[in-house]
């Protein structure tokens, strides 16, 4: 247990700004989307979730934001506002419901080590089944038009391409800076397309991707990896804050929601 702990607060650490968001809060704020919270069941679990439609005229494609670890943040919030302005349905669903103080979600923790914890202890079946809730959830809604990709940033990458080896009638997996499975067994599961989104600076998990990319092959599955190069870890988030300074954060941002959008546009 203490391994795991060690392994998942190095992740926290790479993954996370220890800046405020009000920038992404302000962001959210002038949106002129309708966005919303709602409960999604999983058994006796209720997943805290943010849903933003577009404004557009006829029923469109829905897309599931993991989050990084830690938590369901106002940047995550906030592309899931940028994903339905660029005319999709987005939805953000909150991990750690019911893991917080008193049963709460992300936003009632009083401090990051507590967080990490909590990433500590979640369940990759719980994970699983949320998502599955969650996907089922996108896949009725009356404004949908039944497809669903899913999308995840740093631990949420990792669990896009993990939950693509689970489920079957997702139409793309956009994984940002995550890691694959190293199983065979799994990834011949996969069914969708798999684009990967990574920084050039980020040796850690580039490490994986020729694992990756022999095992989709191996496969015959898709997966398309591209490299920002002089781009960090986290550059989806960090390209988008005004206090940072790394034009090639900025850079690998615009080209990554570029590349983005251009996949979503086809499918």
């Amino acid at each position: 247990m203490k391994k795991v702990f060690a392994i998942v607060t190095a992740l926290f650490l790479a993954c996370v700004s220890i800046s405020a968001q009000d920038w992404a809060k302000q962001r959210l704020e002038k949106s002129p989307r309708h966005q919303e919270w709602v409960m999604v069941k999983n058994g006796d679990r209720t997943v805290h979730s943010f849903l933003v439609y577009p404004e557009v005229k006829n029923k469109t494609l829905a897309v599931v934001v993991i989050h990084e670890n830690r938590g369901l943040t106002d940047w995550v919030r906030s592309v899931a506002d940028q994903l339905a302005e660029a005319g999709y349905i987005a939805i953000a669903p909150d991990l750690l419901s019911g893991m917080a103080p008193n049963g709460g979600r992300t936003s009632d923790f009083t401090d990051a080590s507590a967080i990490g914890q909590a990433f500590a202890r979640l369940s990759p079946d719980q994970v699983t089944a949320d998502l599955n809730a969650v996907v089922d959830y996108m896949k009725k809604l009356p404004a949908a038009n039944g497809k669903v990709a899913v999308a995840g940033f740093c631990w949420g990458g990792g669990q896009t391409f993990r939950f693509a080896t689970n489920r079957s009638d997702i139409v793309a997996a956009f994984v940002f800076y995550g890691t694959g499975p190293d199983n065979k067994e799994a990834i011949a599961r996969i069914k969708a397309p798999v684009y990967g989104f990574y920084g050039g600076n980020d040796a850690r998990v580039n490490a994986t991707i020729p694992t990756s990319t022999e095992l989709m092959k191996q496969a015959g599955k898709t997966y398309e990896p591209v490299i920002y190069e002089g781009a960090g870890h986290g550059f989806m988030r960090a390209g988008e804050d005004p206090a940072n300074t790394n034009e090639a954060n900025k850079k690998a941002r615009e080209e990554g929601w570029a590349r983005w959008k251009s996949i979503l546009s086809k499918l």
